[in-house]
């Protein structure tokens, strides 16, 4: 049963690049708040991200799962690298539009994609969040181990939370492990046993968003 009060759609126009997405609202609200966003191949209406916006503003989380700027000017087909920045530009302007409404601390989570995009902003923003939740983290390209996506992480001063399958080809355990060392900001990897790069598969998400959200609680928010 959930507790949040609505699920309305968000749009921040006042500025490009605009801000387009999903918000839920709590019925409880904690005072925090949450920025997701999704992969390459997605949009705001994955599974995962719904599942775990879900999660949070039953736990209190005011959460605005959002497009970044290449989906919403394309429906289908992936980021083009030399776009990024823009992406990145529409992450911090998502933060911001979220901020009038946060008494407490927001953060900033992403899945594959959107996550590695957050993490390479915050290394050249340290002060925009107070956290990160990254999902599938997109360490190098499947079979392509020597083409690390790590150049940013000695600059990244955000505490950070890695969610990973342990059959992900986008970087084993080992393999995290050892990139995660170059971080100088807290951190912490949490494994999940037999996930691919999805993480949930098919309509059910099972038991992840919940222990994802008390993981993430426990990291940043301990009582």
């Amino acid at each position: 049963m959930t507790s949040y009060v609505a699920v309305r759609e968000f749009t921040e126009a006042s500025a490009e690049p605009h801000v387009r997405g999903f918000l839920h609202t709590p019925a409880a609200a904690n005072g925090h708040a949450l920025v997701l966003t999704h992969g390459a191949g997605s949009n705001s209406q994955s599974r995962l991200l719904h599942a775990v916006a879900d999660s949070f503003a039953n736990a209190g989380f005011l959460v605005l799962r959002c497009d970044l700027p290449f989906r919403q000017k394309r429906p289908h087909g992936p980021p083009f690298p030399a776009a990024s920045a823009q992406d990145r530009a529409g992450l911090s302007r998502a933060v911001d539009a979220l901020r009038p409404q946060v008494p407490g601390q927001i953060f900033l989570g992403g899945h594959s994609y959107g996550g590695r995009q957050a993490t390479m902003l915050c290394a050249e923003k340290a002060d925009l969040v107070s956290g990160l939740l990254l999902f599938s983290y997109p360490l190098h390209p499947p079979r392509k181990p020597q083409d690390l996506r790590t150049a940013h992480f000695p600059n990244l001063k955000t505490p950070a939370l890695f969610i990973h399958g342990s059959r992900d080809p986008f970087g084993s355990q080992a393999e995290m492990e050892a990139a995660l060392q170059l971080i100088p900001a807290r951190h912490h990897l949490n494994m999940v046993e037999s996930a691919g790069h999805e993480l949930i598969r098919g309509s059910a998400a099972g038991e992840l968003p919940s222990q994802v959200t008390a993981a993430f609680q426990a990291f940043f928010l301990p009582s």
